[in-house]
């Protein structure tokens, strides 16, 4: 089932069509977009407690969310 509106709002809180359009697009779910997001904002946190590098849609979903950020940032 892929990802809602709702649910990539409830993890990013508010986003733009166009981002919530390529997350979907991924085929991703919640579970999948926390943990990206998670990477996003506190990769060392999660490198120095020896969690492996994302792969994946979780990659997929970190790299588009680095660009976000990076575009727009809060």
């Amino acid at each position: 089932m892929t990802i809602t509106r709702d649910e990539i709002r409830h993890v990013l809180g508010p986003v733009g069509n166009t981002l919530a359009a390529e997350i979907a697009a991924t085929g991703a779910n919640a579970r999948e977009l926390s943990e990206a997001w998670a990477w996003v904002n506190s990769d060392e946190a999660l490198i120095n407690d020896g969690r492996p590098l994302p792969g994946g849609r979780v990659a997929e979903l970190a790299a588009l969310l680095e660009v976000e950020e990076e575009e727009d940032p809060r």
